[in-house]
């Protein structure tokens, strides 16, 4: 499977439409069992706060391949996905209720490089705030 976006369709400025990400306690459960992370500040409140935490927060690697869902689902192809990287700004609470916290992801490209590839920018925030710095992925386009 190769990207579904065409290198030539893409110029600098190109926008990735916003997408919003759903964030639960029971998203966190899950990423804790597949990751190994079963660290505490994720699923209990009283030992995050102890911790000096705001409450429970998402897994900070969680937090990064949600906002690399906004790129993959755009190409296509995760293969696709040469670099990425980010830097941890803010932690992503998440509130024990039906309805946790939400991620937005923007996107937007900030190159053109050789070999069909771009450089995609991303700004990934919850209730407003910055939770991810210096997002940024480069992709391989057809």
């Amino acid at each position: 499977m190769t990207a579904t976006i065409a290198y030539d369709e893409v110029e600098v400025g190109t926008e990735l439409p916003e997408r919003l990400f759903p964030l639960r306690r029971v998203d966190l459960v899950r990423y804790a069992g597949a990751s190994g992370d079963a660290n505490p500040i994720h699923w209990n409140e009283r030992v995050a706060t102890e911790a000096g935490l705001p409450g429970v927060i998402a897994h900070g690697m969680l937090t990064m391949a949600t906002a690399a869902r906004l790129v993959t689902d755009w190409i296509g192809d995760p293969a696709a996905l040469l670099e990425y990287g980010v830097k941890f700004s803010s932690p992503v609470v998440v509130p024990d209720d039906d309805e946790g916290a939400t991620v937005s992801v923007r996107g937007v490209v900030e190159k053109k490089l050789d070999d069909n590839r771009v450089v995609v920018n991303l700004t990934t925030r919850c209730r407003g705030e910055k939770v991810l710095m210096a997002a940024r992925a480069t992709v391989r386009l057809r």
